[in-house]
């Protein structure tokens, strides 16, 4: 399926997935009230997917892949406030190693996929050798031919055995992603998440577009499509994906067991030994007080 290229304004993609909307539709901002109230809305609804998941032995994978500074991490992150680390887990590989370069390309993904009962979220994924390796040439091109071939097959295999893989691109315009990194500059809370990568992501910005148009005519699969999350606005695109993800699981509320707290253990003759035999924090919050 051939898109259009991204360029000033952040440009549209094919009718499929639909364009960037118009810029007063951008601008126009969710009530805080409104954005919260539905964020643990769905927030609760991820924990009930989460238990069926636990229940029902299914695996789960979601890619989150996009610009730099679109909003993946900001995603991710309420996507997981509030669910089970030894469910849902996120996978963020670092640079390969020396010994992984020699590898297939795709093993070190491979032992980061679920098992049963398992969801995973990549933060980034496989389609580095899509976007950030072709661009700034760490692949040949050798090897990004190799890649876009083996993708789709690579995918259609983890779908046939029964994994659930969802896949976002999150597209941001050049003029809120210039936004976004400025502000981060002059936050020094923030500043980390600025790269020297982030920075070539600029210069590079059509090269970059290009990459992600070719990506998606050999990726965007019936198996496996992408799905396409406007992200100028960071709250109506954590909300629009985290209900589109629901929207894809098909999971069913359990009901809760009952929990009865056990009475306190008697004390049997046990006596505490006094405070003064221990060192403890120093009580900050106390100078607060004034």
């Amino acid at each position: 399926m051939a898109t259009k290229t991204e360029g000033k304004g952040g440009g549209g993609h094919g009718s499929k997935h639909g364009g960037h909307r118009d810029a007063e539709d951008r601008a126009s901002k969710l009530p805080k009230k409104t954005y919260e109230k539905e964020l643990r809305r769905l927030q609760e609804e991820l924990v009930k997917m989460e238990d069926w998941v636990s229940a029902s032995g299914a695996r789960i994978v979601v890619i989150f892949e996009g610009r730099d500074a679109a909003g993946k991490g900001g995603t991710i992150k309420r996507i997981t406030q509030y669910t089970n680390p030894r469910v849902t887990r996120i996978a963020a590989l670092p640079k390969p190693t020396e010994r992984e370069r020699t590898q297939w390309y795709f093993q070190r993904y491979i032992a980061n996929l679920p098992a049963a009962g398992e969801i995973v979220l990549f933060d980034r994924s496989w389609y580095n050798r899509a976007g950030v390796e072709k661009v700034l040439g760490f692949c040949t091109p050798d090897e990004h031919r190799r890649f876009l071939r083996q993708v789709p097959i690579f995918e259609r295999l983890l779908v046939e055995d029964g994994i659930v893989l969802l896949k976002y691109w999150f597209s941001v315009s050049d003029e809120e992603q210039e936004r976004r990194f400025r502000s981060r500059i002059d936050d020094p809370m923030r500043r980390w998440k600025l790269s020297e990568t982030d920075l070539l992501s600029r210069s590079h910005w059509v090269d970059f577009s290009r990459a992600k148009d070719e990506m998606f005519v050999y990726t965007d699969i019936s198996e496996a499509p992408w799905y396409v999350v406007e992200a100028d606005d960071k709250s109506r695109a954590r909300l629009n994906c985290i209900a589109h993800l629901l929207s894809m699981i098909p999971y069913e509320e359990h009901g809760v067991d009952e929990i009865k707290i056990p009475a306190r253990q008697n004390d049997e003759g046990y006596v505490r030994p006094s405070r003064d035999t221990n060192t403890y924090v120093p009580d900050h919050a106390r100078s607060l007080l004034g």
